[in-house]
């Protein structure tokens, strides 16, 4: 039996490894029997098994936005929500604590980070970026391997009916190169239930050794995959359980560890089970996706969908059918879960997935404008009775879908049209200009993503200049460097000889009122104006002044009014694109503008020719702009927050925000303590909840000089100045006789702000160091990114409190004390570098410091007890003499050396050095030398001559020295450290 065995595992080796589930349609069902009941009752059937026959208590889907784990962009498997009981973590008061058995089915997404099937989805049959988990879990050793694959048997085979000759299972053969045997318990406990041996297969440490990441619990894994073939040729396996058996723990150093407490953890794809229990060739002809190819054939009247794949999908219809489907579910789903389309992160790999959808349901399937948004009440139909959240933000998600489609479209419309365009102008053999695509996908707000451009490209056959986009690329990389730290190099600039030229010949100052043009519209999004403008002049790379400038030319040119607004006044410069007059199809990136004595400088890589005097339209990067807006009125808040917190004397000493964060740098005589950090935070949400309007308006200089409590810097203001109010009319924030200005943030600024405080949505200080003496600078985030830090806060600080009652209930486990140690270290690392609430990291570092010299005492105490009873036992074996070298069996380094200590402690005139192999091949040396030894003899010297036996190293002092090596005689090491100390005593 074991050749036939081993010739089949060799032959399945690559299709379990790869599982390449329905590449493309069959005429064989999967299943003999009639269709079982729809997708909704599977999955019932599956909570319903565990909970009334297993006794496992049912936990909802967790959102698909992580909460305080900054290491996942999505929620990706069913063991997220419970990574603080697999390591340990866990708040002992919480409610999760109490978890032992447990069952849910958990919504995923695997788009961007490191688990992505996104270019996958469409191409074959089974790919998705959203997908249900199915999973049971056994907590602490509830149960373990016997009953979690008895378990899984019964529901696969007596609840769901799938014939037990469709079903093979794979278990972990072994490790060799780590010493991890095989599971051959896992394989006992499937041939004790029926599986037969040639159905049974084993698999190295890829296929069937899972682990949480490079450290942490980890464990072998059993699995569960299903023949499609039905016994007709070659077996085609598809996975369709994975258990997972969590006994080891993956140190820093890379050795496994037994766990303290063993975990079970399974996960099943709901959409392969459906498939299988369907009698279906690809999870997309199951009841979960054909109402929505269904809704799809009748919007779009493109033939229906047949499933094809490959080349046999002409036209790349069924492909389509597939993107739109799959995506419609995973921007519902993430919409009701809180993540929506945006710049970074989840919200920007979310955006380019509706932007997929929105080009695949256009060009190939010729959808109609708002198709996307009126699919959404079919996925609320599938899906929306398993999770709720759906069907109460069902019209917010399609409100906000049919925005983004509506905005994309104008974008690939004109995209389309700047393809075909350059593409005119190439040889056969031509690369796509680089510049060109750049200039496409520069624009955040407008712009088209390189990857999609790159897919339009493939379609008409053409390369694209992968060179030159990395060039740009790094170039675009130096700019935004010098976009966060402005006092780098400037750029572009017009010199105090080109600014003389300009007012000798009348050249006006730049009028760029334009930039504050831009209002809030009644479903609380912002709309930006273009700006009708002529170019006036025209500078090459190096400062000349020119009439034109050509492709691919760097260039700066000034114009005679503008909507960017220009860096300055700490905030950073406006970015986003011209076109000419009448040629709509050819995009100039302005990458930066700055202001030069009243006169805007825009600076720009030009695609094609562009002329002095040509006419020109202009469009700021809404999105560049918004977050800039944010950052700006969030430092406003921020600044009035210090004075209301640490004095009205406060001064601010400088700032700089740009979309991604802000900077502020405040006079202070002392470190700001936890305490003021907190407050001034809070002052700053009461300031945003309460919704208040911003006020802006340009009065005379004169009216504001004796205003008590308007803000301004050290610097020269124009006038009239710009006036920022919050809450409170500027006129009435003016009047000498009121006392507004007191009560609100006031300040002169010329920057582009909000419309109201709401938008900000939260602030969170998430840094603070002495700058100087005297400056504190404080580092903050917005929106998003705050309620991130705010949950990572909650999360780190829920660790430290579970790590305190461990500590708390104490060990008189030596190893159980030095992980607890670990885990100090490994929170003490995370807390200093997460992106969380200053105030809260400074708390955590503070109780963290505390907990460690704990830890730290109680390790010792548990060496110096162990030290103690070994030196005992050595003290009887060997009578008083000059000399004691023997072995002894010690956890680590730290405790022979107290070992030691403690024998020499006890007899003065001995000289001792002690061996201790370890289970990992390694053996530890320790010795010390008596005091009345001849000057010659060392430890040092002792300790380098037994370890240079051993091939390893020591160190140490006269006294006292260590080291270690490896070897297999003990016995020709002790000889070499007796005869040595003989030879010099």
């Amino acid at each position: 039996m074991a050749a036939p065995v081993a010739a089949v595992a060799r032959r399945l080796r690559r299709p379990i490894r790869r599982s390449p589930a329905w590449q493309g349609p069959s005429r064989r069902p999967a299943s003999t029997k009639p269709p079982p009941a729809q997708s909704s009752a599977v999955r019932d059937a599956f909570l319903s098994f565990f909970r009334d026959r297993h006794g496992h208590r049912l936990v909802p889907s967790a959102s698909v936005r992580p909460r305080g784990d900054p290491s996942l962009l999505f929620v990706n498997a069913g063991m997220n929500q419970f990574k603080p009981i697999f390591l340990g973590t866990v708040d002992p008061r919480s409610e999760m604590a109490g978890y032992r058995r447990v069952a849910n089915s958990q919504k995923c997404v695997r788009a961007g980070g490191r688990h992505n099937d996104l270019a996958d989805v469409g191409r074959d049959l089974s790919h998705h970026t959203f997908f249900e988990m199915l999973g049971n879990w056994a907590f602490r050793g509830e149960y373990f391997k016997e009953e979690a694959c008895s378990m899984a048997w019964e529901l696969l085979t007596q609840v769901y009916g799938i014939p037990e000759d469709r079903l093979w299972v794979s278990y972990f053969g072994g490790d060799p190169k780590t010493g991890l045997d095989p599971d051959l318990e896992s394989r006992d406990i499937w041939l004790s239930l029926g599986v037969p041996a040639n159905r049974v297969l084993s698999f190295g440490p890829q296929e069937n050794f899972w682990e949480m990441g490079d450290t942490g619990p980890c464990g072998p894994c059993t699995e569960i995959h299903y023949d499609l073939a039905g016994g007709v040729g070659a077996p085609q396996l598809v996975e369709l359980w994975n258990l997972v058996f969590m006994q080891h723990n993956r140190e820093a150093d890379g050795s496994l560890q037994p766990l303290p407490h063993r975990h079970v953890d399974t996960g099943m794809g709901l959409e392969r089970l459906v498939a299988v229990l369907q009698g279906r060739c690809s999870t997309y002809d199951t009841d979960l996706f054909s109402p929505l190819l269904h809704a799809i054939h009748q919007s779009c009247g493109a033939p229906p969908y047949s499933g094809r794949v490959g080349a046999a999908d002409e036209g790349r219809i069924d492909t389509a059918y597939r993107v739109v489907a799959d995506h419609i579910r995973t921007l519902s789903v993430c919409i009701a879960d809180g993540v929506s389309p945006g710049m970074s992160g989840a919200p920007l790999v979310l955006r380019q997935i509706l932007r997929r959808a929105v080009r695949f349901s256009t060009e190939v399937l010729r959808a109609p404008p708002g198709f996307l948004g009126s699919l959404v009440p079919v996925v609320v139909e599938t899906l929306g009775n398993a999770y709720p959240e759906l069907q109460k933000n069902a019209a917010q998600i399609a409100n906000l879908v049919s925005e983004d489609e509506a905005a994309f479209l104008a974008s690939l419309q004109r995209g389309r049209q700047i393809i075909d365009r350059a593409l005119r102008r190439l040889g056969p053999s031509d690369l796509f200009p680089a510049e060109v695509a750049w200039s496409l996908s520069l624009s955040g707000d407008l712009g088209l993503p390189l990857d999609l451009v790159e897919l339009m490209l493939q379609e008409k056959g053409v390369k694209l200049d992968f060179a030159g986009l990395e060039r740009l690329a790094q170039e675009e990389a130096q700019h935004r460097a010098q976009r966060t730290e402005p006092e780098q190099e400037q750029g572009l600039h017009l010199n105090i000889h080109a600014l003389g030229e300009l007012q000798r010949q009348g050249v006006p100052p730049t009028d760029d009122s334009p930039k504050y043009s831009y209002s809030l519209q009644p479903d609380g999004g912002y709309e930006f104006g273009t700006c009708e403008a002529q170019v006036l002049r025209l500078y090459a790379e190096d400062g000349t002044a020119v009439a034109s400038v050509g492709a691919g030319q760097r260039c700066g040119f000034l114009l005679d009014r503008t909507n960017f607004y220009a860096e300055q006044g700490g905030q950073a410069s406006d970015r986003g694109y011209l076109v000419r007059a009448g040629q709509q199809d050819v995009l100039f990136p302005v990458a930066r503008a700055q202001v030069f004595g009243g006169f805007v400088l825009h600076e720009a890589v030009a695609p094609e020719c562009l002329q002095v005097g040509d006419q020109v339209q202009l469009h700021v990067d809404k999105a560049w702009r918004l977050g800039c807006m944010e950052k700006h009125t969030a430092t406003h808040l921020l600044s009035w927050a210090l004075r209301q917190t640490l004095g009205p004397h406060t001064e601010q000493r400088g700032s700089h925000l740009n979309p991604e964060r802000l900077r502020f740098d405040v006079a202070t005589q002392v470190p700001l303590t936890p305490e003021q950090l907190r407050r001034i935070e809070d002052t700053v949400q009461e300031a945003v909840g309460q919704d208040e309007a911003v006020y802006m308006e340009e009065v005379p200089l004169a009216l504001t000089a004796h205003i008590p409590g308007l803000r301004c810097l050290d610097e020269v203001y124009p006038d009239p100045v710009r006036v920022v109010s919050v809450g409170v009319p500027v006129a009435r924030a003016l009047d000498p006789a009121s006392q507004a200005a007191l009560q609100t943030s006031v300040e002169l600024c010329c920057g582009t702000h909000l419309l109201r405080t709401g938008d900000v949505g939260d602030l969170v200080i998430i840094g603070e160091h002495q700058l100087t003496k005297g400056t504190t600078r404080l580092l903050a985030v917005t929106g998003e990114q705050a309620k991130q830090a705010r949950e990572v806060g909650q999360s780190l600080t829920q660790e430290v409190e579970a790590a305190t009652e461990r500590l708390s209930r104490g060990t008189q486990d030596l190893g159980e004390a030095q992980r607890l140690s670990k885990d100090m270290g490994r929170l003490t690392e995370a807390v200093d570098t997460a992106m969380m609430p200053q105030w809260q990291r400074r708390e955590l570092q503070a109780t963290l410091k505390v907990l460690q010299r704990r830890a730290n005492t109680a390790i010792r105490k548990l060496e110096m007890g162990q030290a103690a009873k070994k030196s005992e036992e050595l003290l009887k074996r060997h009578t008083k003499g000059p000399l004691i070298v023997d072995t002894v069996p010690a956890e680590s380094l730290s405790v022979l050396v107290k070992v030691v200590r403690q024998l020499c402690a006890q007899a003065p005139s001995t000289s001792v050095l002690l061996l201790s192999p370890q289970p990992v091949g390694n053996v530890l040396c320790a010795c010390q030398v008596a005091q009345g030894a001849t000057p010659t003899f060392t430890a040092e010297g002792w300790a380098l001559a037994v370890c240079n036996h051993m091939g390893g190293k020591a160190w140490g002092s006269r006294v006292v020295a260590q080291g270690t090596g490896s070897t297999t005689d003990l016995e020709a090491a002790l000889r070499t450290a007796r005869t040595y100390a003989l030879n010099q005593l």
